[in-house]
């Protein structure tokens, strides 16, 4: 008798920052817009305070926007919030991976840690990759953290909505574009816009989808 094959699927256990927390500062961090066409990627880091509410944290991605804004608003009340960001110029100048490191890197250092805090503090990282300009023994990288720890699920919901009224206000300068509803991202709707008016100077130059119109326009 043929045994299935074994499942593909990866089960992401929940990390246990709580027992670290014990220890160490325990510092969430992420970033979003890593895949848009337009503007800058965000980044925030977050400490939270145990002795508040924080159990409804996840991943940004999967609650509303309105959701989303409530517990942005909660996180930033109730818990230590840094936020950094890296510029559409410092994208197209060190590439995007490096830029959404920087930013990391600029949320970190926004949440203004003493030196005897940073001692102890531990860098929980959204993903596989640690931040050149921490330092390394302090960060653990952790795959879809935002769905295993509850810092780093915060630090999503902050960045996006910080991410997200930036883009809405972009969009009165270029209403043609539409990017209070895609926020940057490659959507169909996007791409006919850059196609039908040309790219602007909050579209990143480097990126397929933007490049192969600069020399039309």
């Amino acid at each position: 008798m043929q045994r299935p094959a074994p499942s593909k699927k990866k089960s992401f256990e929940p990390y246990d920052w709580q027992e670290k927390s014990q220890d160490f500062v325990v510092v969430g961090v992420d970033e979003v817009g890593r895949g848009c066409l337009a503007g800058p990627v965000y980044a925030s880091a977050v400490i939270i305070d145990e002795k508040k509410s924080f159990k409804e944290y996840t991943d940004s991605k999967a609650l509303s926007a309105r959701r989303r804004e409530d517990l942005a608003e909660q996180i930033q009340r109730d818990h230590r919030v840094g936020i950094g960001f890296a510029t559409v110029e410092e994208i197209t100048a060190i590439n995007i991976l490096q830029a959404s490191l920087l930013a990391m890197s600029r949320a970190i250092a926004e949440l203004k840690l003493s030196s005897s805090e940073w001692e102890r503090t531990l860098v929980l990282v959204d993903g596989h990759q640690k931040i050149p300009q921490v330092s390394l023994e302090k960060q653990i990288p952790l795959i879809k953290g935002d769905l295993r720890a509850e810092p780093v699920a915060a630090a999503s919901i902050v960045a996006k909505v910080t991410r997200d009224r930036l883009l809405t206000e972009m969009s009165q300068n270029y209403p043609e574009y539409g990017f209070e509803k895609h926020k940057g991202y490659c959507t169909a709707a996007h791409k006919e816009a850059i196609a039908k008016h040309g790219p602007t100077p909050v579209h990143r130059p480097t990126f397929a989808g933007v490049r192969e119109f600069l020399s039309t326009f």
